[in-house]
Formats: C-alpha cells, structure tokens, sequence
C-alpha cells in the first residue's frame, strides 16, 4: 500500500470518528485515545467558567464570566463539524424547554467568524439559539483543543457540574435529568 493511500485512510478514519481538533499529550503518547466521547464526565467539576468574551455577527459582545445567576450550557461547535450541525437543533429545542432555567450559549468556533455563522443560523433559523463566535480560539485553547463537539454545564455560580465531549443526544430523557440537576423545568 502506498503512503498516500495509508495517510488518506487515517485521515478518513479520524474525521469519521468525532471532529477532533487535536488529541491531548497523553493519548498521543499512548497510541489510544483517552477521551471519552458522548458521555457525561465530572472530571472537571467545580472549575470555574472562563472570563473569555465572545461576539455576535453585529459585534455585540458578553462576557461569559459574567453570566452567573442562572445556569449555562456552553456548547463549542463549527459549521463544518457534523456532529455539531446535528446537535443544534436538539440544543435549540433544549433552550426552549428550559428558556428562564437555563442560558444555552452555542459558540462557533469557525475561524471565518460572521461570514460561516450568521449564514448557517439564517438557513437554520433556530428560535432560541444566538450565532456567538470566537474566531480566536480563545474557548477552545482554554479547554485544550478538545474535539467539537464540547458542550459544558455551568451552575448559577458559574462553576462547571459536567461537560460532554462529543456527539450528545440533548432530546434524551438521561440529558434532561443531567441538566434538571441546576435548572428545574
């Protein structure tokens, strides 16, 4: 087999498995990834929500530090991930259900900012979803590149109760009771 055609494999092999930006050090070193995907992980409870601002297609911009008294689903996506186009509409539908419980904050993390966001959310016309951007990677340096789909559950004190990495289904009954933990319904 020749090497382009064991690269082209590989290749195909890691983009079919999750839209992973970078694996970390450990798994590297390993050979096996130690990542596991679609699951719920308390490994980072308790840490506290980044103080990183993120900006809308107009330039408004929040602080997301700064959104303590209700809790926060944080979820890191690109609109070329599809995993991620597949969760938006599901987390739409959570924002919806839990609208005064919960902040459901998608932030894309497209380096080409408005110009692949606000396209996608016009074609996609999410009713509770906002078009947030962080074209400097500031979310994802701070999580350690990890694969997109990333979606974090932050308390109303703006500390982390869990965080799932990869595919998620946010319809399912188990992620319902997951975010039922800090947002009543």
């Amino acid at each position: 087999m020749s090497r382009l055609s064991l690269t082209l494999i590989v290749t195909l092999g890691l983009a079919v498995s999750a839209c992973d930006r970078s694996a970390p050090d450990e798994a590297q070193e390993s050979g096996a990834s130690q990542i596991t995907t679609g699951e719920i992980d308390r490994t980072y409870a308790d840490s506290l929500m980044p103080a990183i601002n993120v900006s809308d297609p107009d330039g408004r911009q929040i602080n997301l530090g700064a959104l303590q008294g209700t809790p926060v689903l944080l979820n890191l996506w690109a609109t070329w991930c599809a995993p991620c186009k597949k969760e938006m509409p599901l987390l739409d539908a959570l924002a919806g259900d839990f609208d005064e419980q919960l902040h459901v904050i998608t932030v894309s993390q497209d380096a080409g900012g408005a110009e692949k966001v606000a396209p996608y959310f016009a074609v996609n016309e999410f009713a509770y979803l906002e078009p947030w951007m962080d074209p400097q990677n500031e979310l994802g340096l701070h999580y350690d590149n990890t694969p997109l789909p990333t979606t974090i559950l932050y308390d109303a004190q703006g500390l982390e109760v869990w965080r799932v990495v990869g595919d998620y289904d946010w319809a399912s009954e188990e992620a319902r009771a997951a975010v039922r933990e800090v947002a009543g319904e």
